[in-house]
């Protein structure tokens, strides 16, 4: 290949600073909120749905869980083929599917229409989840793509944060019906803002769609996520659990061997010898495993320890998006992370998040001031890890796989917050019956509560309850902290071996 034509196809693919990539940012940005809230907005309706739908249990769950789970399963699907039919084309398909899921989900009459619905959304989800972050990079050069992509965490933690509360603040004056009609005018605002400016982009190198590893990876997925949805529930050793869980495993294993052998993969598995890659892989999972097991515990501290109703114990966890908000809009974070360096910022980001879950386990035990420097402390780490490890994420992967590599980093993050749950609610779980082994349902605290004997009997249970908790926000701490130092430290040894071959003019060299 001539340097020119060799120019020419860098210009292709290299990520480009759009004129227009602030308000892109914008539009885009307001398309992935809807996203994130409605994985959360759906639990203060419960009641609602209870009474108005008739809805069983079972069904309640199904609504919550149908969204994220189809929304996991399709992910890399999705990925692939937003690289492959366009980013644009697949974002505006993403809006549409959600827009309509939306509207159907607020209209429906049944519980059987309202999962439909929701399955539906997740569809939607999946595509814009990998097209937001996909054409992120591609429309911001390197100079200013940790900011942008701080900016779009930053509306992650905050939709996935916000979303009881503005449920909450929906349902007190409306319907339940009103916390998806509200979905219809982003949406619709999206579609205009996005097909009058978002510029198309695809993989120019025209593969051959890989039908097997789409299917295989959505079953894989699918069954992979669902028997951690559905451990808490039914218990780790049911079949319910086993059977999806083993099942998916091998279904995403024969994934792996087919990826090895197919000439067209749709996930590249010589990836995974990249320790830029792969730090970033072990660091996403490990903050989400932090975050989402630690808010599982804290809303059960801030209730059955500390004694606050559900709407102020949500207030109270507020400060930890608050200071990832402010550190991140505000371009701060971005600076830090610029002067620290990939391997740097993660490594300090994910050490104040262990700090922080410390802090929260050593100094929120009897009051809320040492857990609210606990979760601001969290903010900080997480406003400087989550950027930088998904701009490492996807720095390791080829320009023309954008959407594949915002697909990966959306499918560990939802591994790591179903990890966090079931883990450090197992840990939780396990502290609390071996130091109240006689106590009724050792599980929840309500029921061994209620069964109580006496005074004495009640706070001892309350006191192991407590105990339970900060072992769990311990071990919660210890992985984060351990995952932290081991992504820095791939990612620097990284950092030094470019560094050297590029002095050699070896591989990587300019």
């Amino acid at each position: 290949m001539t340097a020119t034509a060799a120019e020419s196809n860098r210009n292709l693919t290299a990520p480009t600073r759009h004129p227009q990539r602030w308000l892109i940012l914008g539009v885009i940005v307001l398309a992935q909120l809807t996203v994130m809230l409605d994985n959360t907005v759906l639990t203060v309706a419960i009641p609602s749905l209870t009474r108005e739908l008739d809805a069983s249990t079972a069904d309640i769950q199904w609504m919550i869980n149908a969204y994220a789970l189809v929304q996991a399963g399709l992910l890399l699907t999705a990925g692939n083929a937003a690289d492959r039919y366009g980013r644009k084309r697949l974002l505006l398909a993403g809006l549409a599917l959600f827009g309509i899921g939306s509207l159907v989900a607020g209209l429906a009459q049944s519980s059987a229409q309202l999962i439909a619905a929701r399955a539906g959304m997740g569809v939607g989800g999946a595509l814009l989840t990998t097209t937001t972050l996909a054409v992120v990079v591609q429309i911001f050069d390197e100079t200013e793509r940790v900011k942008a992509i701080g900016i779009w965490s930053t509306v992650n933690s905050l939709g996935f944060a916000a979303g009881p509360l503005l449920g909450g603040v929906v349902l007190d004056h409306f319907w339940w019906g009103a916390i998806f009609l509200i979905n219809i005018p982003v949406a619709a605002l999206g579609l205009v803002a996005v097909a009058a400016l978002v510029p198309e982009s695809r993989s120019k190198r025209g593969d051959r769609p890989d039908l097997l590893g789409a299917l295989l990876s959505t079953v894989g997925m699918t069954a992979l996520v669902y028997a951690i949805i559905s451990g808490p529930d039914h218990g780790w050793t049911s079949g319910q659990v086993l059977l999806p869980g083993c099942g998916g495993a091998l279904v995403l294993g024969l994934f792996v061997r087919w990826e090895l052998r197919t000439p067209y993969p749709m996930l590249d598995m010589r990836l995974f010898r990249d320790q830029r890659f792969v730090g970033a892989v072990g660091g996403v999972i490990l903050v989400a495993f932090g975050m989402s097991g630690s808010l599982f515990l804290l809303t059960q501290h801030l209730q059955f320890v500390l004694g606050y109703g559900p709407l102020d114990a949500g207030l109270r966890t507020a400060p930890l998006a608050i200071a990832v908000v402010v550190l991140n809009l505000t371009g701060v974070a971005a600076r830090i992370v610029g002067r620290l360096g990939a391997p740097g910022a993660i490594g300090t980001g994910m050490s104040l998040v262990a700090a922080g879950l410390a802090a929260v386990a050593l100094l929120g035990g009897r009051g809320y001031a040492g857990m609210l420097l606990g979760l601001v402390v969290m903010g900080v780490g997480v406003s400087l890890s989550m950027p930088a490890m998904a701009n490492a994420l996807m720095s390791a992967i080829p320009p023309e796989k954008a959407g594949v590599g915002a697909a990966v980093n959306g499918t560990l993050a939802e591994f790591g917050n179903g990890l966090g749950v079931a883990v450090l609610g197992a840990v939780l779980t396990s502290r609390f019956a071996a130091l109240v082994p006689t106590a009724v349902g050792a599980a929840s605290l309500p029921v061994a509560l209620a069964a109580a004997d006496g005074e004495t009997e009640r706070l001892r249970i309350a006191d192991a309850f407590a105990a339970g908790l900060e072992t769990s926000q311990l071990v919660g701490a210890a992985a984060v902290l351990a995952g932290g130092l081991l992504a820095a430290l791939l990612l620097r040894r990284a950092e030094r071996a470019t560094a050297t071959a590029a002095s050699l003019g070896g591989p990587g060299a300019a």
